[in-house]
């Protein structure tokens, strides 16, 4: 009885190896691969993922910028001061609402655009997918004040010309200009869902077509639903963009509450970089992380109820 599974036993361990005849070459593309992609590693351990864990030590404790060595263990206080923060409730709300009420704006203007691309009656598509993406390169600050001269109702053109004239306010006193700002980057979003477009099987509009579906229709039951990954993935996106530079504070604009198109961003570099109150600016940082966070895990559990994903049967949940 025990003769037998101990031969097998044997007739295994004895089985020579068997390895795949271009396993070298994969080994060797891998290690290329690495060597090219370790760059960018080492910047970003270095550059995001330390710096990230040194804020998470900071928040707990009054870590101050003009007496680094006076720094002492404070435990939750600075979480606790978060709740009785006035302005920093107030630059929350501000971030949580600029989220709503431009990232939605960005989605619908880049899914229009891509819409008008996708048609193949459009000439010129490569010139006009360059013209749209290349403005979202431009670093954001030299956006702002580009449009800050732009609309000025002194010197810009826009409202010397247009605003002015019609007695319409300046668009530098109100959200016009952050509205601009933040449809000025939606190249990433507009590639994203136009390539998504691209995939869609023409035999699904030809088959509608026959049915006597108008392009309407044809639109709100193929086109969304068949890109409507590329729309999540976009609105994700768009989502670390809007929060993500307050958790690093490496977004590059000006540090003043005003030039800053986040309020709590602005609020933390106002914390960190007037009042030298590098703990307390860190755990406002953790905040608006957990916050984004949320924002994420919300999105990702929703998304089963309108994301179409073909090869998947159903979707898991977090």
């Amino acid at each position: 009885m025990t003769s037998e599974p101990l031969s097998r036993m044997q007739k295994i361990i004895s089985r020579p190896k068997v390895t795949h005849p271009n396993a070298g070459l994969r080994r060797r593309e891998a290690i290329v691969g690495l060597l090219f992609l370790s760059p960018w590693i080492i910047g970003f351990i270095v550059l995001k993922f330390l710096p990230i864990l040194y804020t998470l030590g900071y928040s707990f404790t009054d870590f101050n910028l003009l007496n680094p060595g006076g720094a002492s263990f404070v435990g939750l206080d600075n979480y606790f001061h978060f709740l009785t923060d006035l302005d920093a409730w107030s630059g929350l709300v501000g971030s949580v609402w600029y989220f709503i009420t431009t990232v939605p704006l960005e989605l619908l203007v880049a899914l229009g655009l891509a819409t008008l691309l996708s048609n193949q009656r459009v000439l010129g598509k490569a010139l006009w997918r360059l013209v749209i993406f290349i403005p979202s390169i431009i670093p954001a600050a030299a956006i702002y004040y580009i449009w800050l001269g732009f609309a000025n109702s002194d010197s810009g053109w826009l409202g010397r010309l247009i605003l002015t004239p019609l007695g319409l306010p300046p668009l530098v006193d109100g959200n016009g200009l952050t509205m601009i700002m933040a449809l000025w980057s939606i190249g990433p979003g507009f590639l994203i869902m136009y390539g998504a477009m691209l995939k869609i099987p023409h035999d699904l509009y030809e088959a509608a077509r026959i049915d006597g579906a108008g392009p309407l229709l044809r639109f709100l039951n193929i086109t969304l639903p068949m890109i409507s990954p590329a729309i999540f993935f976009s609105l994700v996106i768009n989502l670390t963009s809007a929060f993500g530079g307050s958790m690093l504070l490496d977004r590059g604009y000006v540090f003043s509450q005003n030039l800053s198109i986040s309020p709590m961003e602005g609020y933390i570099h106002l914390i960190m970089f007037t009042y030298k109150e590098m703990g307390y600016a860190s755990a406002l940082a953790w905040v608006m992380f957990g916050v984004t966070m949320t924002i994420t895990i919300l999105l990702f559990r929703s998304a089963r109820r309108w994301v179409y994903f073909p090869e998947e049967g159903s979707h898991e949940t977090l």
